[in-house]
């Protein structure tokens, strides 16, 4: 614990060297212009790998990066970030071999999380006819990883949170990445929403591409 707080102390110093009045400006109000919808994998740093600075990304995380109807955590973010910091964008960002993916492709058990990745099965079962059983392991979670950011656009989308910012003229789109681990990228799906007309054009057209790279 000792060294978390030397490496939070070097940590201010070398912002406040580089922007002696950040601290002061931050603590006044935050304005993002993004939220940030992703998993809890440790390795997937929402800040860092976009380049952005405390302030200007409102994160939310979870196992499996699942937008949930029922999930009062995921829904008051969404909402504080829509209605009262007015985000631009809201980024839903999976990344390539997710544990909670793997574990549902492979129906491990694991305890109680098992019941969260049910919401990963439903993924899974609404895109059968595209999932192989012959598919190699790997390729086989990468798919299911880009299909499940695919499917919780459109839970995003298909909130009423959404649908009174777009009725009320909001400025919003939503977002559809995956990262890889491997090298760092953040891939952009092709399922970018900014209006209810454009929801499912957007998502099936995205879906389509999805599945020809795993043909």
């Amino acid at each position: 614990m000792k060294e978390l707080f030397e490496k939070n102390v070097a940590w201010a110093q070398s912002v406040k060297e580089s922007d002696p009045t950040f601290f002061e400006k931050l603590s006044k109000q935050q304005a993002p212009e993004y939220l940030w919808i992703g998993c809890s994998d440790s390795r997937v740093p929402a800040n860092e790998i976009v380049g952005l600075m405390p302030g200007e990304l409102f994160v939310h995380r979870n196992v499996a990066n699942m937008v949930v109807h029922t999930d009062l955590n995921c829904l008051s973010v969404m909402q504080y970030a829509v209605e009262y910091l007015k985000v631009k964008h809201v980024i839903v960002c999976g990344h390539y071999g997710c544990g909670g993916v793997r574990a549902s492709v492979e129906r491990k058990r694991l305890g109680l999380i098992d019941n969260w990745l049910l919401n990963v099965q439903d993924v899974q079962y609404i895109h059968r006819a595209h999932l192989s059983e012959g598919q190699d392991s790997t390729e086989a979670v990468n798919h299911v990883c880009e299909l499940n950011v695919a499917e919780q656009v459109i839970n995003v989308c298909k909130t009423n949170i959404i649908k009174d910012a777009w009725a009320r003229g909001q400025d919003l789109t939503i977002h559809g990445w995956i990262y890889s681990i491997a090298d760092g990228l953040l891939k952009d799906l092709g399922v970018n929403i900014n209006c209810l007309e454009d929801m499912r054009p957007k998502y099936h057209a995205a879906v389509k591409e999805i599945n020809k790279r795993y043909v």
